[in-house]
């Protein structure tokens, strides 16, 4: 049996790794190629392109690299065309990788689609066209089925990976040793997320919040490669490897967030957020027309209520934030509360195993 994965950026790759391991584990004799990263290449994955020569962000970029990306389209197409494999695992990254489904369906090859376009969320009508080219698709988040089921997709929800992947390296004991943290310190993450935009955005409203909340302790977790971008203007914050992120989480009391992933994160480590979204006007108002959602951070939208606070545009200030902070302080046994019985629905550990047992599934002729 033959499996090619196509995953074009970081997050693909951890998720592909992670599958590939997991199919290796049930099926070692299953022949794994296709194009990611070094993590699946490590995991068993033989490469024929890596995504980083082809890494781009943004429309300028895309538009001067455009030649490049559609000669890596047309090689993928000419790969799948000679290894004939049994099945393509498309992982995210949608703009490239539904071109190459598109192909590779005319082809006689067929598809699965793992973290499927968010149609729940805006231009529903991807859920029809994708329809109409994958197999199978498999979701992390139970709230994408319906959408999909509707058009009339096979579509399944197999569990979260977070729930197997957000795990603390330490002892709460030994993390508070470890940042120097006194049991009776009141800790404060502030996480802007690990875009300049977002930084620049999010990250002064949030230093002033937390001059207005003192008397507590400050950390902020920052990604490899933008320690500069931070200024934390005179305030006693400590900068710590977002690596070590889950770490700090289960001995916070509570968080200061750029919405993301990084929010469910916190919510599986019992750490609530006040949830904080802002971008430059234009894009909000665009975003607006085309987003039909009523929460924006995954918590909420789990829960199908407001357990954490979202402050969003022009409610993001200071004022606001810190206050919001403290009312989350004085109510935070019942917040957290709720927020297990959200995290409860992304399914129970082990997912990356059942979507490996669907993917040969899949690959062998079974669909159900």
């Amino acid at each position: 049996m033959k499996i090619f994965f196509s995953a074009g950026e970081a997050s693909g790759d951890v998720h592909g790794a992670s599958l590939a391991r997991e199919i290796k584990k049930i099926s070692p004799s299953t022949e794994l190629i296709g194009f990611g990263g070094n993590l699946m290449e490590a995991a068993g994955v033989k490469l024929v392109r890596n995504f980083k020569a082809y890494n781009v962000m943004g429309v300028v970029e895309v538009i001067k690299n455009l030649r490049r990306i559609l000669k890596l389209l047309n090689d993928l197409t000419e790969i799948i065309r000679e290894e004939k494999p049994d099945l393509l695992v498309l992982i995210d990254y949608p703009d490239f990788n539904w071109r190459l489904a598109e192909r590779a369906k005319k082809l006689g090859v067929k598809i699965l689609s793992y973290i499927p376009p968010s149609a729940w969320a805006w231009r529903k009508g991807r859920a029809k066209s994708c329809a109409a080219i994958a197999d199978v698709f498999v979701a992390i988040f139970p709230f994408e089925l319906p959408v999909y089921e509707e058009a009339g997709a096979k579509i399944f929800f197999l569990g979260n990976p977070l729930v197997d992947t957000v795990k603390p390296s330490m002892s709460k004991v030994e993390a508070r040793k470890f940042f120097g943290v006194k049991e009776s310190e009141q800790v404060i993450l502030l996480m802007p997320g690990s875009r300049r935009q977002e930084i620049k955005l999010l990250l002064p409203p949030m230093i002033e919040a937390a001059k207005i909340l003192s008397g507590k302790k400050f950390f902020l977790p920052v990604a490899d490669g933008v320690e500069q971008l931070i200024d934390t203007a005179g305030l006693d914050i400590k900068l710590v490897n977002s690596a070590r992120r889950y770490d700090l989480m289960q001995i916070a009391d509570a968080a200061i967030a750029t919405s993301g992933t990084v929010v469910l994160e916190a919510a599986l480590l019992n750490l609530p957020c006040v949830v904080l979204y802002k971008m430059a006007p234009l894009n909000f108002f665009i975003g607006k027309l085309l987003v039909d959602i009523k929460f924006f951070s995954l918590p909420n939208i789990l829960a199908g209520e407001k357990i954490l606070t979202e402050l969003l545009q022009d409610e993001v200030t200071p004022e606001k934030i810190s206050s919001e902070v403290s009312k989350l302080l004085s109510n935070k046994i019942q917040v957290v509360e709720k927020l297990q019985a959200a995290c409860a629905k992304l399914g129970k550990p082990g997912a990356a195993s059942r979507v490996a047992q669907k993917i040969l599934d899949t690959a062998g002729g079974d669909n159900s």
